[in-house]
């Protein structure tokens, strides 16, 4: 499902099982991520980002994002392809992400 980040952080805020999965790549994401972002799978990998997603819990409610919203969408057709429950794409990715940005480290 594509949300706007309005409805994005209203959903994630209140969801207790939710995981927020960043799938740029290691560049993209050493630059910043949006808080709590606490796994980073770059789709570009492939057939390991595939055998990386089929390890997830599939029971969770993953909130991804990606640059523009393109990559972050077809990682979210991956997932329910393989089962996935509930998967939220972030319309317009990072580059229109106006919230809060944090270093990988903090």
């Amino acid at each position: 499902m594509n949300l706007t980040q309005e409805d994005w952080i209203s959903q994630l805020t209140a969801d207790k099982n939710a995981v927020i999965l960043d799938v740029r790549t290691e560049d993209e994401y050493n630059e910043g991520i949006i808080p709590n972002a606490i796994i980073d799978m770059d789709i570009y990998e492939g057939h390991e980002f595939i055998e990386k997603l089929e390890a997830l819990d599939k029971t969770k409610n993953y909130y991804v994002y990606c640059r523009s919203g393109a990559r972050s969408a077809k990682a979210c057709d991956a997932m329910n392809n393989l089962g996935f429950e509930n998967t939220f794409n972030l319309l317009g990715g990072f580059l229109e992400w106006d919230g809060e940005v944090v270093s990988p480290e903090d």
